[in-house]
């Protein structure tokens, strides 16, 4: 992901150090924060030396800004493809994979009390506003007088499942924030904007994708013990 003001564009091989870098660092934000990762341990997560991370990105402002604009473009991407990945059970697992890390990028670096995190919400909010004012087929633009603030209360409550990730997890019995715990916070997502946002097609073919998820992950787990015995 290109960082704005950093000139032309590198050669590939410094595009995928750029996004190891990149991915090291959305997952060192979301365990220690913002302030509390640095340049050497996402140097260490992302195998490379604390001067490539530099040579990349000159300070950790710019690598939050790389982190903030590929989880807009993964929530973006993600949201646009719903539709198709209901309708195909085998992309759900592919879909987890990338959006959990996001996820769990957002319940840290929200809640930080900074000019950065302002403008992430900020765009969350225009994002989930488009997003509802150009429904695609299956969803519905939703009736109300203040598209504006409805984007932001349903913004909000999205990000409230991230912050409150141990409440729900506890009260669930699993982490929310995983691959098998992930579902079933899903399917009541699902649920809760069933009546006025999505097609009940929609909603039957999103419970169709978690089951067949869920199915895969069973086969999976019941084929691991009985390679271990």
């Amino acid at each position: 992901m290109p960082v704005p003001g950093r000139g032309a564009s590198p050669p590939p091989e410094d595009l995928t150090a750029r996004a190891r870098i990149r991915d090291a660092a959305l997952l060192q934000f979301a365990e220690r924060g913002v302030r509390g990762a640095t340049f050497r341990s996402i140097a260490e997560a992302a195998g490379v030396s604390v001067g490539l991370v530099q040579h990349h990105y000159g300070t950790k402002e710019e690598l939050r800004a790389a982190c903030d604009a590929y989880a807009l473009d993964v929530v973006r991407e993600l949201s646009d493809g719903v539709g198709d990945r209901l309708a195909d059970p085998g992309a759900v697992a592919a879909a987890l994979e990338v959006d959990l890390p996001v996820r769990r990028y957002f319940a840290r670096a929200l809640v930080d009390d900074s000019a950065a995190a302002e403008r992430l919400f900020d765009d969350l909010v225009e994002l989930t506003e488009r997003y509802l004012d150009s429904p695609r087929p299956g969803r519905a633009r939703p009736a109300t007088r203040d598209l504006h603030a409805y984007a932001a209360a349903m913004a909000a409550m999205s990000i409230s499942t991230l912050v409150l990730r141990d409440h729900l997890s506890r009260a669930l019995g699993a982490d929310t924030l995983s691959a098998k715990g992930a579902p079933r916070l899903r399917r009541a997502v699902l649920e809760v904007f069933a009546d006025q946002l999505l097609s009940p097609e929609l909603v039957a073919q999103g419970h169709a994708a978690l089951d067949e998820y869920e199915r895969s992950m069973q086969a999976a787990d019941q084929s691991a013990a009985e390679d271990d015995r």
